[in-house]
């Protein structure tokens, strides 16, 4: 399946594509370590990454120079399963033993307006990120970024968004200005219910992923029944 901006690997299922994914990661992140003694990842939320999430915990491996963002982040209390930094801290940080300190969570909590303006400050530091892992909606939105959503300008790294089309309204994003600042990009897709938002892409709507994937390259792992 050829996408606009995008080189893309088609996988039999979820189950192979989880395994690539895992893999990947630990490539780069190897790559990383070795170039410049830290490997700064941005975290999706969603099932997919969910399953990525539960095999890297599982790993006997040196987190030690990892550090963790978060593409987008909903606005609720910090306990909340619903939020991303929940999904992973249940799937990945907590069975490994990561170290709090290596966590950069979005302060989502304060309200999506104090939450972009600390989280802004909190990433300048990091850019440009190694690696930032993205999923897709059934609408084509990824991270926070739904389609007619909220302006925001070029410069802007974090969004405050406030009337997401699905709960929570009240959320914050990444840009992609923000999600462009990296050396690597992975966009995971599976299930047949992204089938039509991928075929919307190929054919050059307007979709927020694609608008993502204008600012620089984008891999994507997709399995067989989202083409």
């Amino acid at each position: 399946m050829q996408l606009p901006n995008a080189t893309t690997q088609c996988f039999a299922d979820a189950q192979q594509l989880a395994a690539a994914a895992t893999e990947w990661i630990i490539e780069q992140a190897n790559a990383a370590l070795t170039a410049r003694g830290v490997f700064r990842l941005v975290l999706a939320g969603g099932t997919t990454p969910a399953a990525i999430y539960r095999q890297l915990g599982a790993l006997d491996q040196d987190w030690r120079g990892w550090q963790f963002y978060f593409g987008d982040e909903r606005c609720l209390p910090v306990a909340d399963p619903e939020r991303n930094s929940q999904l992973a801290a249940t799937t990945w940080f907590e069975p490994a033993g990561i170290d709090h300190r290596q966590i950069v969570a979005i302060p989502a909590e304060c309200g999506p307006v104090e939450a972009a303006r600390r989280y802004a400050q909190l990433i300048q530091t990091a850019l440009p990120f190694d690696l930032v892992l993205l999923g897709m909606g059934e609408d084509g939105h990824t991270a926070s970024l739904f389609p007619d959503g909220c302006a925001f300008t070029e410069q802007q790294l974090t969004l405050a968004v406030t009337n997401a089309p699905k709960p929570p309204p009240q959320r914050v994003s990444l840009t992609p200005t923000a999600l462009a600042a990296s050396r690597q990009r992975l966009l995971l897709v599976t299930g047949e219910s992204k089938r039509r938002a991928l075929h919307a892409w190929q054919q050059g709507v307007a979709l927020p992923i694609a608008e993502v994937a204008k600012h620089g390259s984008l891999n994507v792992f997709v399995d067989q029944v989202a083409t």
